[in-house]
């Protein structure tokens, strides 16, 4: 009898591969630097009250453009992970959500 007997495993379960996730990040990246350009663009044709919100966003764009690129496969947070054993624990617990459980 095999250890993993009972587990079933589903390619529906699988991650995207690399190569899929990281030109997804790369798109919305360069949508977002676009969007950054609009903004430099616009801030030279509008008037000055406007002038001044589409400049803000030139400057906070790229943060927030950081933070969306970078958050890719660490994210993922998959129903089978909040249920992982713990094998340096003794004993062998499980782990749901931070707590150790004894099973």
């Amino acid at each position: 009898m095999g250890k993993n007997e009972g587990e079933i495993h589903s390619i529906t379960d699988a991650q995207p591969s690399l190569t899929v996730d990281q030109r997804a990040r790369q798109i919305r990246y360069f949508y977002s630097m676009m969007f950054r350009t609009g903004c430099f663009i616009a801030t030279i044709f509008l008037p000055n009250p406007w002038r001044w919100f589409t400049l803000a966003g030139a400057v906070v764009v790229p943060y927030i453009a950081v933070i969306v690129a970078n958050a890719g496969r660490e994210t993922i947070l998959r129903p089978e992970s909040l249920g992982r054993v713990n094998s340096r624990a003794i004993g062998g617990s499980t782990m749901k959500h931070g707590q150790a459980d004894k099973s």
